[in-house]
């Protein structure tokens, strides 16, 4: 059995790899090793009893050489940060996929299961319920309103505040471009995997995080923007008021649901979310990562936010544990792992890129008035 795994040399991707090789198969990767990740080339972290593909998923060529011969496709490379090259999510994220089933189906290639790898961002401002008039996916609450540090999100009838849902996945609601290219490149897959019939399943990756992360890629990730802030004893810088909740989930728990759903008929045509469904505030991790290096650490609220970041954003996976999966690890586990995983690195490198500051000068982080 062989598996291709796009996005190989990357975060996920690297892990599903030695899953790949620990089951059996034959792997190969292709990846092109975008230098705001990967500025050292490939990492050594990557398996070496690999076949590797130096190219780029939006290549038609690339896809040609990579699909020869493969029994499972794993489809995790993806373009992610809040810079403003629009085109590019479009591009990498959808336009990747279409490209992927239209090889599959001109060579009339059926594998054994497709997997794309989605994202929670597809759930935009998420779902909510207001007290008085109920169910609502709200739209994107407003520079107008966020600039003032108005930040819970308000019921468009009454303007009082709502409560957040757990996302489910019949209700997607992407809003930023990183979230639309997510949704695109879903919808075409399973839309051409559903007429062509070839089996495919969709995960929505909660914020997953552990060893690998890219310590280089500053862009976004709070776990090594956090971390590697506070190993160097600088201040933690928290967007709107450290209120807001997020969902994060292991490394470990994301390979074994890819596995799961691999091995599940049932799941065939389907999206799932992948997360730990556990509300997380921002203000509760930065404390976990103070506890964790051990060393006073300043926490800044400079009345800032990021143009496109949602409010809560945490999944409900009652669908796949219905299926017999179930998150195991816990949020200080993801931090000891990634810790002890920097420390093996050799610290946190030198000469990262100053992204807080390259965001201020795009108009990505504003302030309010």
């Amino acid at each position: 059995m062989r598996a291709l795994v796009t996005g190989g040399a990357g975060f996920i991707g690297s892990h599903l790899v030695d899953r790949f090789l620990r089951e059996g198969y034959e792997v190969r990767i292709v990846d092109d090793l975008d230098p705001r990740v990967h500025p050292k080339g490939l990492p050594k972290h990557v398996a070496r009893n690999v076949e590797f593909i130096h190219g780029s998923v939006t290549n038609r060529s690339t896809w040609e050489r990579g699909l020869e011969g493969v029994d499972v496709v794993s489809h995790q490379a993806a373009y992610q940060d809040y810079m403003l090259d629009f085109s590019k999510f479009l591009l990498v994220n959808a336009v990747s996929t279409a490209l992927l089933y239209e090889v599959l189906v001109e060579r009339r290639q059926r594998p054994r299961k497709v997997i794309i790898a989605s994202s929670q961002a597809v759930y935009g401002e998420g779902q909510y319920t207001c007290q008085a008039h109920g169910f609502l996916l709200p739209k994107t609450r407003g520079h107008g309103q966020l600039r003032h540090g108005d930040w819970e999100v308000r019921c468009p009838q009454c303007g009082k505040s709502c409560t957040p849902r757990l996302l489910e996945e019949a209700h997607p609601s992407p809003y930023n471009q990183y979230a639309v290219s997510k949704l695109s490149g879903e919808k075409v897959a399973l839309g051409l995997a559903s007429i062509h019939q070839i089996p495919t399943v969709a995960l929505r990756y909660s914020i997953t995080q552990g060893p690998r992360q890219s310590l280089f890629n500053q862009y976004s990730g709070i776990l090594r923007i956090f971390a590697t802030r506070a190993l160097a004893g600088e201040p933690l810088i928290v967007y709107e008021d450290g209120c807001q909740t997020r969902d994060f989930v292991h490394i470990d728990d994301v390979v074994e649901a890819n596995f799961h759903v691999l091995n599940q008929e049932g799941a065939n045509f389907e999206v799932f979310n992948v997360g730990s469904g556990r509300r997380t505030t921002i203000l509760e991790y930065a404390e976990l990562i103070t506890r964790k290096v051990g060393k006073p650490l300043r926490t800044i609220i400079p009345q800032q936010y990021r143009v496109g970041d949602n409010r809560h954003s945490v999944s409900s996976v009652d669908r796949l544990v219905k299926l017999g999966w179930r998150p195991d690890r816990s949020l200080p586990q993801i931090l000891d792992d990634f810790f002890a995983w920097v420390d093996d690195f050799g610290g946190i490198p030198s000469h990262i890129p100053n992204a807080y500051q390259e965001m201020c000068n795009q108009g990505v982080i504003r302030s309010v008035c």
